[in-house]
């Protein structure tokens, strides 16, 4: 009986990721002190937020920064899966957001975030991570459709929007809760248009988001992700 010989991985080829990105409104009519600030509240916010969600060092690739947003990758585990990224780690975010805003006095250190959330083959060539993938989410992340619908909602700390396949394959089956994606979103990413659906996330009540996935999602990993976030952040190139 013959075996099957292995064939060893192409090196250079792309590889899967779930992709994550965020970018404060607003960032460009700030003092660069402020940005600064906000640089280092927004940090500390993901970091509290992919730990409150399970997502830890070994799931993460090093964020790259953008800097007015960041860039996260999440490796596929089956611990990880895309309902987690909607019933833990967004929820998460918005809930921490919506709090520190509440807290801070000054008006120019409260922010409100853009959101995307799209999967698919990323490149890292040692500099950072590139793919026509990340170009569809930042196309989506700055899409004037999204810019409208934070602009529009003014208690909102935080507007989400996901690709078409995200949507079809996670939001459409009713694997999530969450609310309404009404609002579409269409950009061109080369010569191809791409699609994507708009939502208000709304804050838990409390630091602990109510939110989870329909389902077992079992999270085997709580580690923090402050080994990741610690690291230099790198910059990812988007097209």
């Amino acid at each position: 009986m013959s075996q099957l010989a292995v064939v060893p991985p192409v090196s250079g080829g792309p590889v899967h990721r779930s992709i994550v990105a965020v970018d404060v409104e607003g960032s460009t009519r700030r003092s660069n002190p402020a940005k600064g600030q906000l640089r280092r509240v927004l940090y500390d916010l993901l970091e509290r937020a992919l730990k409150a969600a399970g997502i830890g060092p070994r799931h993460l690739e090093e964020l790259a920064d953008r800097g007015d947003g960041v860039l996260i990758l999440i490796r596929p585990h089956d611990d990880v899966p895309k309902t987690v990224l909607f019933g833990r780690l967004i929820p998460a975010l918005t809930t921490f957001l919506a709090e520190h805003n509440a807290a801070v006095a000054e008006p120019e250190l409260r922010m409100r975030l853009r959101a995307v959330v799209h999967a698919g083959e990323v490149h890292d060539d040692g500099w950072g991570f590139y793919g026509d993938d990340i170009d569809v989410a930042f196309r989506l992340l700055e899409a004037p459709t999204v810019k409208r619908v934070l602009r529009d909602a003014p208690e909102a700390p935080l507007v989400l929007v996901v690709s078409e396949e995200i949507w079809a394959g996670i939001v459409r089956h009713g694997y999530v809760d969450g609310g309404p994606y009404k609002q579409r979103v269409q950009v061109t990413v080369g010569e191809r248009r791409r699609r994507g659906r708009v939502h208000l996330p709304v804050p838990a009540r409390s630091a602990r988001p109510a939110l989870v996935p329909r389902g077992p999602a079992p999270l085997a990993s709580r580690s923090p992700a402050a080994a990741s976030l610690a690291a230099p952040a790198r910059r990812a190139t988007a097209g």
